[in-house]
C-alpha cells in the first residue's frame, strides 16, 4: 500500500505541477493577497488599523491557504470523476483509500509549501525571529487544512458535474469564512449568527491559528480542536457514504 500511496502522490503532484492556474490559485494568490493588504497597511499607525490589517494579516492569508487547498481538491475530483479517471483508478489494484489519500497528503504537501513562502515573503510582518511559534502554527494549519479537506470530498460528491464544482466549493467556503470572526469579531454579530458561527468550522479554525500565533498553547484550544475533529469524523463518515466514483 505505501508504495502505491508514494507513486500515486507523486504522479499527482507532478500533475498538479503541470497546470499553472491551479499553482497559482493554491500558493500564488493567498501571497499576493498577503503581500498586497500589508502594503496597504505600510506607514500607517497601528492603533488606526482595523484588527485584520494590524493583527490578523498573518491569519487572514494562513486561512487563505487552507481554503484554496479545499476549492483545488474540489475541482480536481469532480474533474477526475467526469472524465473518467477514478472510475479507472477504482478498477487498478490500489485500494480506494490510498487514492483519495494520495490527493489529501498533495494538498497538505502544498499547503505547507505554501506557509514556509508567506513566511519569507512576509518576515517582517511575523515579528522578531523566535517571537512567534512556527512548528506549532504549521501542524495547526495542517490539521485545520486536513479537517476542512474533509468538507472538501463531501462537496465533490455531491457535485453534478466539474462545471460547477469550483463556484460551488468557492461559494460554500468563502461563505463559511465570513462567519470566521476574522473580518467581525463573532461577539459583535447578531445572536443568531453567533450561533451559526460557532456551528461552522471556520470560527474554530480561525480562533485556533489565532491562539497559536499568539502563543497560546493547544490546551487553551481543546474547544476548537474537539470542534474541528469531530467535523473531520462526521464529515469522513458521510463521504463515505455519498462519494462516487464515476
Amino acid at each position: 500500500m505505501l508504495r502505491g500511496l508514494w507513486k500515486l502522490t507523486w504522479l499527482e503532484t507532478k500533475i498538479f505541477l503541470r497546470e499553472p492556474l491551479g499553482v497559482i490559485g493554491t500558493i500564488g494568490f493567498p501571497i499576493l493577497l498577503f503581500v498586497l493588504l500589508r502594503r496597504i497597511g505600510r506607514g500607517a499607525p497601528r492603533a488606526a488599523l482595523p484588527p485584520l490589517l494590524a493583527i490578523d494579516l498573518p491569519i487572514l492569508a494562513a486561512v487563505m491557504v487552507a481554503v484554496s487547498a479545499v476549492v483545488s481538491l474540489v475541482a480536481i475530483i469532480a474533474i477526475y470523476r467526469e472524465g473518467g479517471i477514478l472510475k479507472r483508478l477504482r478498477a487498478t489494484p490500489l485500494q480506494p483509500i490510498t487514492i483519495l489519500l494520495a490527493h489529501v497528503i498533495v494538498k497538505l504537501g502544498f499547503t505547507a509549501l505554501s506557509l514556509a513562502a508567506l513566511i519569507l515573503v512576509g518576515a517582517r510582518s511575523f515579528g522578531p525571529a523566535g517571537s512567534v511559534p512556527v512548528v506549532s502554527f504549521a501542524a495547526a494549519l495542517l490539521f485545520t487544512t486536513l479537517c476542512l479537506l474533509s468538507i472538501g470530498f463531501i462537496i465533490a460528491s455531491v457535485v453534478p458535474t466539474a462545471r460547477f464544482a469550483q463556484p460551488l466549493a468557492t461559494l460554500i467556503v468563502y461563505t463559511m469564512l465570513g462567519f470566521s470572526g476574522l473580518f467581525v469579531a463573532v461577539d459583535r454579530l447578531p445572536p443568531a449568527m453567533q450561533v451559526v458561527a460557532r456551528v461552522l468550522p471556520m470560527s474554530h479554525a480561525v480562533s485556533l491559528l489565532r491562539g497559536i500565533w499568539k502563543g497560546e498553547g493547544w490546551l487553551a484550544h481543546g474547544a476548537d480542536v474537539a470542534a474541528l475533529t469531530a467535523l473531520f469524523v462526521v464529515a469522513t463518515f458521510i463521504s463515505s457514504r455519498v462519494f462516487r466514483w464515476e
